[in-house]
């Protein structure tokens, strides 16, 4: 990579022309033992996943990317850090997008640009026999180029939403480079400081949404996230946290 893309010192770089899917590829590595700061990268993917299992198109010109960390912390903080590549995303992407262009977070992992899906962010994680977190994946897709149509939450790329041309290697770098921003605060300081940057532009923030969840849907206003990263939505006087589900405007 040329020194304008040059990744931290933390990231040990793998880079693939194609991959069933870089969190695949990762997940193998990281059976092995492979160390903190391991990056996948590829071109294309032929596999690719987003959360739940759904398919993940893949096609070259895009970013893949996923990196491995074994931070000493319980398997259901290690989730937090979904925000932080949600954050990393955000902030790399926001100075190439045009002024009038709305950069927002949509719970738990996706960034919007003007309403549409562009990136979405896959955590996988394996706990030791204890019970402690072992390794924590945080798989990246973000749409530069191209974008699959016809999605339930409409899709768009950086090019199309207006954005200055930017190759994957230097998205690869500025990703990376925020991300590991974002996770040395959150060892450092916990949860707080990402709740804050993420609320200052999350989608749909104190407005009716619909969850959908694994037993069916509830409806309410997003009032927010709690300390541990939870959804809060408030129907009359019941405030539900909820941990697990796919966010959608309320129906009319």
């Amino acid at each position: 990579m040329s020194d304008g893309n040059r990744l931290p010192a933390f990231f040990r770089l793998e880079r693939f022309e194609e991959l069933d899917s870089t969190n695949e590829e990762l997940k193998r590595r990281a059976t092995r033992g492979v160390g903190e700061g391991t990056l996948v990268w590829a071109g294309a993917q032929t596999g690719g996943r987003g959360r739940r299992g759904r398919s993940f198109v893949s096609p070259p010109g895009n970013l893949y990317m996923s990196m491995l960390l074994r931070p000493e912390r319980a398997p259901a903080r290690a989730a937090q850090l979904g925000f932080a590549g949600a954050l990393a995303v955000g902030e790399a992407a926001l100075p190439l997008l045009p002024p009038a262009a709305d950069l927002a977070y949509k719970w738990p992992n996706d960034v919007l640009i003007d309403g549409r899906k562009t990136s979405g962010i896959l955590l996988e994680s394996q706990a030791t026999a204890s019970g402690a977190l072992d390794w924590l994946i945080v798989g990246i897709g973000v749409n530069l180029v191209s974008f699959p149509p016809g999605l339930e939450t409409p899709a768009t790329s950086l090019t199309a939403s207006g954005a200055a041309p930017v190759a994957p290697e230097t998205m690869l770098a500025k990703v990376a480079g925020r991300f590991l921003f974002w996770y040395e605060r959150w060892l450092g300081e916990g949860f707080a400081p990402l709740r804050q940057a993420w609320l200052a532009r999350a989608h749909g923030l104190g407005q009716p949404i619909r969850v959908r969840l694994g037993d069916g849907e509830s409806e309410g206003r997003f009032a927010g996230l709690d300390e541990e990263g939870a959804l809060l939505l408030e129907s009359g006087p019941v405030r539900r946290r909820i941990t697990a589900g796919d966010v959608f405007p309320a129906a009319r």
